[in-house]
């Protein structure tokens, strides 16, 4: 039930690598906000005809958005603005993810690891979860004129704090840092269970983005 080719965004090469062979075309974040917005730009540039989908983990705000739910984005939120995705594309992705959940998403410019974060930002927001692509994706997509949606799956629940450790495994072009990552987790071993937690719930998230994988319609 596969869509047409979609300008895909994500922020790590693990979640373009479930995209890979579906003929999208994806670009990755890496964590880098002004790096993201060139590469979309310039996708949108090249693909004068393509909607944007943001795809990939968020991390959880509301307190009943749990690990490995899938949600479809009515809205994203930034910084006061909001972008509403494309109905009757989110109507769209929801008869084809029918367990999937409708709400709003906050973006945000850098990671939000610890729970008074994201308490803080659920109270301002009332977003479902949160991450660091779909504002962006969502911005550019409406500057360009272009139909946009989110489908993301929540890697993270608001009552957990992602570990230090965890923040130094992303390299800029979205390709896992497993030495930075043990350096952080040598300088301080007592992140091992939280560590292996952020693991966890990374591995569930992705295994909902891969069954949703086939059921990315378009607008």
């Amino acid at each position: 039930m596969a869509g047409g080719p979609m300008i895909c965004v994500v922020g790590m090469a693990r979640e373009a690598q479930i995209l890979a062979g579906m003929g999208h075309v994806v670009v990755i974040g890496g964590a880098d906000v002004a790096r993201l917005e060139r590469a979309l730009a310039a996708a949108l540039a090249a693909h004068p005809t393509l909607a944007v989908l943001s795809f990939g983990v968020c991390g959880g705000l509301a307190p009943d958005a749990h690990v490995g739910e899938l949600i479809a984005a009515q809205a994203v939120l930034h910084r006061g603005r909001r972008w509403d995705c494309d109905p009757a594309w989110v109507a769209r992705l929801l008869r084809a993810n029918p367990r999937a959940r409708l709400g709003t998403l906050a973006g945000s410019d850098v990671a939000i690891p610890d729970t008074d974060a994201k308490r803080a930002l659920w109270s301002t927001t009332g977003a479902l979860a949160v991450d660091m692509e779909s504002h962006v994706a969502a911005r550019l997509a409406a500057e360009a004129g272009r139909p946009f949606a989110v489908v993301r799956a929540v890697s993270d629940g608001a009552d957990h704090s992602l570990p230090p450790a965890a923040l130094k495994g992303l390299r800029p072009d979205g390709t896992a840092d497993v030495g930075a990552v043990l350096t952080a987790l040598a300088a301080r071993p007592a992140q091992l269970p939280a560590l292996l937690r952020t693991a966890q719930g990374a591995a569930t998230a992705v295994r909902t983005l891969e069954a949703a994988r086939d059921r990315l319609v378009g607008p």
